[in-house]
């Protein structure tokens, strides 16, 4: 098909929250925490008792809800949150979206559900974008370590854990909290261990699972482009490009300081519905084109 425009983005517009409704939430957060879910009810509960647990900053989580019929809405909304609830399953990047549209904080971190978190992970994340003038940047984890070797490593020793455990217990709680011990002992002993070694070095990269963007960058890149299922490798092409056209913002980079555990397809497992949105949605090589997307990735710093 037609190749799309590869600068721009394309989105539906939300409406904004009124005056009213933003003064009755109180004083904004520093952190706004946009998750989509779709069910995976035991994956939720572990995600909120950990994001409520590590995270130190004041934030707000806003949910969007693709339809679930498991009790997931009902455990976000009992927790607080701010629930958009659709009326069955749309694609990453108009969840994405969708939640910005409600945020109220200064920074925006959009987040998988099927993620542990260390302990203070979003003031280190913060300091560590500070110290590198980044608008944009993920933490590390299995898809994106240091080097590739502890990449491979860490890969190697997960998927043996979890096909280990899932043959035996399933996807139930008890599986689902004894992998990370299997794997670590204690995540926030290894983030720390980590994190004393590599003390605010970053590399230039993204992990798509964890994405944290200013206002700034919302502003300079634009909203997540609905065409494209995979919005991380795209929001990574269009702050590289920016960076290299205009020299207002560093690409994306990740943070090797903060590790995020993520459990790595696992819910993928699950059924999952078709997207109502599909017949809108382009690779990323029809938007960009495989030559241009190559470039651009190839352009990163080496690990």
């Amino acid at each position: 098909g037609r190749r799309a425009p590869p600068g721009e983005a394309v989105t539906a517009p939300a409406p904004a929250p009124t005056p009213e409704a933003l003064a009755a939430l109180g004083p904004p957060p520093r952190l706004s925490v946009i998750v989509a879910v779709r069910d995976q009810l035991e994956m939720n509960r572990l995600f909120l008792e950990s994001l409520r647990a590590s995270t130190e900053g004041t934030h707000e989580l806003i949910v969007v809800d693709n339809g679930s019929t498991d009790g997931s809405r009902e455990l976000f909304e009992a927790a607080g949150a701010r629930v958009i609830a659709n009326g069955g399953n749309y694609s990453y990047p108009r969840c994405q979206n969708q939640g910005a549209a409600l945020a109220r904080g200064e920074w925006l971190a959009f987040l998988n559900n099927d993620l542990l978190l260390p302990r203070g992970w979003d003031s280190q994340l913060l300091e560590a974008m500070a110290e590198h003038g980044l608008d944009v940047a993920s933490p590390c984890g299995l898809e994106s370590a240091e080097d590739p070797a502890v990449t491979r490593r860490l890969h190697r020793r997960w998927n043996r854990i979890k096909y280990a455990v899932l043959a035996i217990l399933g996807t139930r709680r008890a599986a689902l909290r004894l992998m990370p011990r299997l794997m670590y002992g204690n995540l926030d002993r290894f983030a720390a261990a980590r994190r004393a070694r590599l003390r605010h070095r970053v590399k230039e990269g993204f992990v798509g699972c964890c994405v944290v963007q200013s206002r700034r960058a919302l502003e300079l890149l634009g909203p997540w482009d609905e065409r494209v299922q995979a919005g991380d490798f795209d929001l990574y092409l269009r702050s590289k490009q920016r960076s290299l056209e205009r020299g207002d913002i560093r690409p994306c980079h990740v943070a090797l300081d903060v590790y995020v555990h993520h459990y790595v397809r696992l819910t993928l497992r699950g059924s999952r519905a078709p997207f109502l949105d599909a017949d809108r949605l382009v690779s990323l090589d029809d938007k960009w084109g495989r030559e241009t997307a190559a470039r651009l990735l190839a352009m990163r710093a080496p690990d």
